[in-house]
Order: structure tokens, then C-alpha cells, then sequence
């Protein structure tokens, strides 16, 4: 269903789903043409507790600025706060021209998750980056839920804009957590390399549009 900003913005809201994967808060990413970042993917192995109700609020460039705020201040939360990164460089310049996805509790709107998809105008492909979910709901697997809500908007938007067989998604990732993203159809291109002193693999998805 679709919630109305109130100011003329339409927020497409996914509701609360059954996924049985886990949640981890990484990779976080930086911009199409600089480093991300990586939690480690501590997977719980026992079956996750059941869910509190959530959906996922999508976000675009001109959405209402309070709910992009909130997407800021989850990964303000786990990059700077629990991770370390520099505030200076969380926040940059795509986030204003990208769409973000705002997972968070409900009834409350809690904002506990958040993803980021963007993409430059001459590029081929879309970047999925700034994935995180708050600590103390890790257990929840929200991470599978904000994934898959990132390829159908991008499957989706993509079709609107004329492509017909395949999109692409490409993530840099830290070696750790590169098994989380060939879940999700994720296959590594090229070698390994150095960013912010971490080893990074690019990752790359190849989503076809019709089932």
C-alpha cells in the first residue's frame, strides 16, 4: 500500500515480512566512487525470534526531509557510534539524490534499519550501500528484509524505465560478509582491494525482471 506524506510525497510501504535469514548491519557503503564499509556478520544460528511489527517506508530524493533524517541517525548510530567512522564522511553527497528505504517499528515509527540505493546518470547499474540495523534488533534479520525491498524497487523502477531482461546492483564488500550477499544472487568480479584499510570485494547482482 502506499501512505501519504501529507505534503504530496508518496511513501510505498512494504508491511512486516516472514524472512528466515539473518540480519547484520553491513556493508555500510560510501558513494559510487568511494569505499564502504563492514560489519562483521555475526549470524545468530538459532531460529530468530519472531519479529515486532515493522514495515519499510521508501524514501525518494524529494521524500519528506524528516524521514531521511531518520535514516541518518540509524547510521549515525552504527558507523559512527558503534563502528567509529568519521561523522564527516557518513553523511555525502548522493544522499540527497538517493532513494532510502526506513525500516521501523510500528505502531510507534521507530526507526530502527535503513538501506540506500543510488546511481549515477551514466551508469549501467544501480549501488546499494549504507545498509544498517540498530544492535539491539540484529536478532530480527531485518538486514534479508531491507535487501529485498532494495531490488524490488530497483526491479520495479528499472521496468518503468524501459529495461526488459536484467538489472544490475553492484555492492563493495568486506570480505566477511561476502557470503550474506551471495545469498541474494551476489557473485564477486575481480580482485580484492584495499579501502579505508579493510580488504573489499566488489559484489555484483544480475536481477532478472521477469520471473
Amino acid at each position: 500500500m502506499e501512505e501519504n506524506s501529507g505534503d504530496g510525497h508518496q511513501l510505498a510501504i512494504n508491511p512486516s515480512r516472514t524472512y528466515v535469514e539473518s540480519s547484520i548491519s553491513s556493508p555500510r557503503g560510501s558513494s559510487l566512487s568511494n569505499p564502504q564499509h563492514a560489519m562483521n556478520a555475526n549470524e545468530p544460528t538459532a531460529a530468530p525470534a519472531a519479529p515486532p511489527a515493522h514495515e519499510i517506508a521508501i524514501v525518494p530524493p524529494n521524500g519528506p526531509p524528516e524521514l531521511r533524517q531518520q535514516c541518518y541517525d540509524v547510521r549515525i548510530a552504527v558507523f559512527v557510534h558503534e563502528q567509529g567512522f568519521p561523522l564527516d564522511v557518513e553523511i555525502d553527497d548522493l544522499d540527497p539524490i538517493a532513494v532510502h528505504f526506513l525500516l521501523r517499528l510500528e505502531p510507534s515509527h521507530k526507526p530502527i534499519g535503513t538501506i540506500r540505493c543510488s546511481r549515477s546518470g551514466s551508469a549501467a547499474y544501480y549501488k546499494l550501500s549504507r545498509l544498517a540495523v540498530l544492535k539491539e534488533y540484529r536478532q530480527y534479520r531485518f538486514g534479508r528484509e531491507l535487501v529485498l525491498a532494495l531490488h524490488d524497487w530497483v526491479k520495479a523502477e528499472a521496468a518503468a524505465n524501459g529495461s526488459h531482461d536484467v538489472v544490475q546492483i553492484v555492492s563493495h564488500s568486506q570480505i566477511p560478509v561476502k557470503g550474506f550477499y551471495a545469498k541474494f544472487g551476489y557473485a564477486p568480479e575481480g580482485e580484492e582491494f584495499d579501502e579505508d584499510g579493510a580488504p573489499h570485494q566488489k559484489m555484483v547482482a544480475r536481477l532478472p525482471l521477469s520471473d
